[in-house]
């Protein structure tokens, strides 16, 4: 372990809504959701050094109490946000920015392009910057980041309880034809 710090921002309603819309085609039942705990695990162990993990969540209404209470617990720093627009968008790419002038990494947790230009910015240095989600479903924009690492929720990090209906192009050094059988 190091002293540098690992920033995990995580893009709750985006990795929600590609997991609904274009994995599952339907709103995931609880137990098909990410285990947030893995995904905090094995950044700390990708890059050997502690992690401070972000949750960004939109509120419309009241705090969803029970979903902050678990974030706490394993270790998350809760980030609920309320205002018109996309306010998650707005908050990760400010945490980005804000995160220029530490010497730190960043790991972003969403598909989103709407973050390439910080994830950019954040890359022209000497730090590390990773992006996790569904690769298949990764904007662009963010995979012309040139430095960054990228990381498969599903098959790097392990993230969820059982496989899940993808459709993925596969390496060749990674296919096992027992899984078409």
């Amino acid at each position: 372990m190091t002293d540098r710090t690992t920033y995990l921002l995580v893009d709750g309603e985006n990795i929600d809504a590609t997991l609904g819309i274009s994995v599952l085609g339907r709103r995931p039942l609880p137990e098909e959701r990410p285990r947030w705990n893995t995904l905090l695990e094995f950044t700390e162990r990708a890059w050997q050094q502690p992690v401070k993990g972000l949750f960004f969540l939109a509120v419309t209404h009241e705090l969803p109490a029970s979903f902050v209470q678990a974030l706490l617990a394993i270790g998350y720093r809760p980030v609920p946000l309320q205002g018109e627009g996309k306010v998650v968008d707005i908050a990760i790419q400010r945490t980005a920015e804000a995160l220029l002038e530490r010497d730190a990494d960043v790991m972003l947790v969403s598909h989103d392009v709407d973050f390439a230009p910080q994830m950019e910015r954040l890359a022209e240095g000497d730090r590390r910057v990773g992006i996790v989600g569904f690769n298949e479903f990764m904007a662009g924009g963010l995979r012309e980041v040139p430095g960054v690492e990228f990381f498969d929720l599903e098959y790097d990090v392990a993230a969820f309880k059982s496989r899940l209906p993808r459709v993925r192009v596969i390496p060749i050094d990674e296919f096992d034809p027992l899984e078409f059988l």
